[in-house]
């Protein structure tokens, strides 16, 4: 009989892996507590250390360019809408100042 592979959500996983890193407990009481295999705990803990750096670390060049050029479009944007209000206002009689 084949063995279905199981899923864990990220959640999951990320919960495993700050047991894991907080040490309270051994990574074998983990692995029977979250029902997973020693080895599985030991990777998560190792791809959570991994990444946790990056977290805290400054925003690369290209995602900080890129929210910059969405800050300018959205700007842009609502400087069209408000033109286009202003515009409607005056043409349908309705000014700012009723």
């Amino acid at each position: 009989m084949a063995r279905i592979r199981r899923r864990f959500s990220a959640e999951y996983k990320s919960k495993v892996a700050l047991a894991a890193i907080r040490g309270d407990l051994t990574v074998a009481q983990l692995a029977g507590q979250y029902q997973v295999h020693p080895h599985q705990v030991t990777a998560w803990k190792r791809q959570a250390l991994a990444i946790l750096p990056q977290v805290f670390g400054p925003v690369p060049q290209q995602e900080q360019a890129r929210r910059q050029d969405l800050i300018e479009e959205l700007y842009g944007q609502i400087g069209r809408l408000k033109m286009e209000v202003e515009f409607l206002k005056k043409k349908s009689g309705l000014e700012s100042g009723v």
